[in-house]
């Protein structure tokens, strides 16, 4: 389904408002967006890098699209303080290395600023134009109005002041029962050949504690995100700016109802459960089975740990079987949509290079990393025939990534005509 588009090319439109020549106007703009946590890669620095780098070259490369947005969460790791300094280099290597030679225009955005706590999101978005689409304008949120896109743009600090940029970090009193952090969402506004969207980089909050998802369903951890994202889409569909099609793409921690699961996965098993001496506080929550009379433990819970006897499950046919537990989208049905998930969960992978595939015991694996999109967005996306002609699955499947496999979503944007 490939465009090769650098023959021809739509021409800009002119402040005028001179019209593109019809042959011309009918060609989408094959379109890449990947969203990756890249917390592994700070707190490895350099264990995991090269082979991330090469999978996403990789991909640009078999898909050769003509505009990318990469949004990143968890810029600098759990020890930001000192790993933040290797960012810059990091997304140097993307922005400056040969594979990205033809995208001849490049915007940056790097929240590394930790010491302003009560802004900082460790959020971090790359958009790259091919130097073959002409018409691309971006938005300046102070001006009110698009502006044509030149040359390489860094911003790397607080963003405080960068108008073609709109960032917040989720209020300190939202939740008073959780604890206050890098959480929020970064958005920049496009237009790519007439036809203009938003493109939404998001980190929800995760689950603290597995004992506590376990307690009901939905959890309480859901229930908070449920609020976050409502929180957000209410912010970028409301009429402060004019509503825009918009691809709403992060780490947005979704978890599998988790108390329904477990229960499904240990219907024969004896439970046993053990509270700390101190107090009446489950410490952990053994569900065991027997074996040719002997008993051996199926499903170990705690706080930070989550071991299934049976790990094979969460990869079998992708984990299809278990999207039935996937439910924290369902209540947004009204608003975003999703393409078909055809990959395994994307959490919590291994950190062991000689473990790519393999789940760490630490959280239920689930489909933390997520690309979903509004109905209008869903409309402006070339759907065809072909069966690669829109793509949505995992950087590196095969090859250790960090904790979070990246996820793409790869599709033709259709032409505004109007």
């Amino acid at each position: 389904m490939k465009q090769h588009i650098d023959a021809c090319v739509e021409k800009s439109v002119s402040s005028r408002g001179e019209r593109c020549e019809p042959c011309l106007m009918e060609l989408p703009t094959d379109v890449l967006l990947v969203t990756a946590n890249v917390g592994s890669l700070f707190d490895n620095v350099g264990e995991i890098e090269c082979d991330w780098l090469r999978e996403f070259f990789t991909t640009v490369h078999t898909y050769k699209p003509r505009f990318i947005a990469l949004h990143f969460q968890e810029v600098g790791g759990k020890d930001y303080t000192v790993n933040m300094a290797h960012a810059e280099s990091f997304f140097g290597e993307i922005q400056y290395s040969s594979e990205m030679k033809d995208f001849d225009r490049v915007c940056v955005y790097v929240d590394s600023h930790f010491k302003a706590e009560d802004n900082f999101t460790a959020l971090g978005s790359m958009y790259f134009i091919h130097k073959s689409v002409k018409n691309v304008q971006q938005y300046d949120f102070s001006s009110r109005d698009f502006k044509s896109v030149s040359g390489h743009s860094k911003y790397v600090g607080s963003l405080d002041g960068v108008t073609t940029l709109e960032k917040e970090k989720f209020p300190k009193n939202f939740w008073t029962d959780i604890k206050w952090s890098r959480k929020g969402y970064m958005r920049t506004r496009w237009i790519i050949h007439n036809q203009g969207l938003d493109l939404v980089n998001v980190h929800l909050f995760h689950d603290a504690s597995n004992l506590i998802a376990c307690n009901s369903s939905p959890s309480v951890y859901s229930t908070n995100r449920q609020k976050a994202l409502r929180y957000v889409i209410k912010r970028i569909t409301d009429h402060v700016y004019s509503p825009m099609p918009f691809f709403l793409f992060g780490d947005f921690n979704f978890r599998l109802d988790t108390q329904s699961l477990v229960q499904n996965l240990s219907t024969s098993a004896e439970v046993q459960t053990v509270k700390k001496d101190s107090s009446n506080e489950v410490e952990k929550i053994i569900y065991e089975e027997k074996d040719n009379d002997h008993k051996q433990v199926l499903l170990h819970i705690e706080t930070k740990l989550f071991a299934y006897l049976h790990q094979a499950v969460f990869r079998e046919n992708n984990g299809k079987e278990l999207l039935k537990y996937d439910k924290e989208i369902e209540a947004f049905h009204d608003v975003i949509r999703e393409e078909e998930i055809l990959f395994p969960p994307s959490y919590p992978y291994s950190e062991d290079n000689t473990k790519p595939t393999q789940y760490m015991n630490t959280r239920c694996p689930s489909w933390c990393d997520r690309i979903l999109m509004s109905h209008s967005a869903r409309d402006i996306m070339l759907r065809g025939e072909e069966e690669n002609n829109i793509v949505y699955n995992t950087l590196g499947p095969n090859v250790c990534m960090g904790d979070h496999k990246p996820v793409f979503l790869f599709f033709a944007l259709k032409h505004n005509v109007h």
